[in-house]
């Protein structure tokens, strides 16, 4: 840093800082939280689910918690105004996949999935750009599986392209706060367990044996690569891929 640089307090750790995390009661934005207590940081945790909520309580004593759907703009606008100060890092795990095939589509469904996908991410930059600290982060997470054309993504794709270009606007957008986005491929997570039932060990298998890191990527890969988002003070308005390889690979 030269002497003409402004020293925002972020870019070197999380000690003493307080990260929202919206998706907290599990998966990714679960272990992140943990990363984040891990590192000295205070979390402020959010989520649909009151019970897994409240488990998370239990195990990281957050700063706070709320049970709300993030979909929900008017909940989402109610959180962020009510919190009691500002905030140095928000991530977003919220949300999931919504494979559609279009030969059994529900327009206003597909219509729905979209807008809230969408909705949301451009929620959570509104209503927080006044409540994170200058040289903080907005920290969203997308993924790679509607990079290529398939049966039923139509709404997956569509959402995996406009999230990079929403991230690059709202970098310029949100400055000095930084935005980015993390896409991640296959994670093993309960919502992917949820998703794919039976075929769940199977799936894993095949990773393990066709990545070219050999393993399957889990939660913990990604949150420690936000909490490095986080920390490097000089990223922003980009998208992270974490998948293992897996794009590296035929379909």
């Amino acid at each position: 840093m030269t002497g003409s640089e402004p020293d925002h307090g972020h870019g070197h750790d999380l000690a003493g800082r307080t990260v929202v995390v919206i998706g907290a009661s599990t998966g990714i934005g679960l272990e992140t939280a943990r990363q984040v207590r891990a590192e000295g940081g205070g979390v402020v945790l959010v989520g649909r689910n009151p019970e897994r909520l409240r488990q998370a309580a239990l195990e990281l004593d957050p700063v706070g918690t709320a049970a709300f759907d993030a979909t929900d703009t008017d909940r989402l606008q109610e959180f962020f105004q009510d919190l009691p100060g500002p905030v140095d890092h928000v991530l977003v795990t919220a949300g999931g996949p919504y494979y559609m095939p279009l030969e059994s589509m529900d327009l206003a469904a597909a219509r729905r999935a979209f807008d809230e996908r969408i909705g949301m991410t451009l929620g959570v930059a509104l209503y927080s750009r006044d409540r994170i600290r200058a040289g903080g982060t907005l920290l969203f997470i997308g993924g790679t599986g509607g990079r290529r054309p398939g049966v039923g993504l139509v709404i997956a794709s569509a959402a995996t392209a406009a999230l990079p270009a929403l991230v690059a606007n709202l970098a310029l957008e949100m400055a000095p706060v930084r935005v980015n986005l993390i896409a991640a491929g296959f994670v093993d997570t309960p919502l992917s367990a949820s998703l794919l039932g039976d075929e769940i060990d199977a799936r894993r298998e095949e990773l393990r044996t066709t990545l070219p890191i050999r393993r399957v990527v889990g939660p913990a890969d990604v949150a420690a690569l936000a909490v490095h988002i986080m920390c490097n003070g000089a990223l922003t308005g980009a998208t992270y891929d974490i998948d293992g390889g897996q794009q590296l690979l035929p379909r």
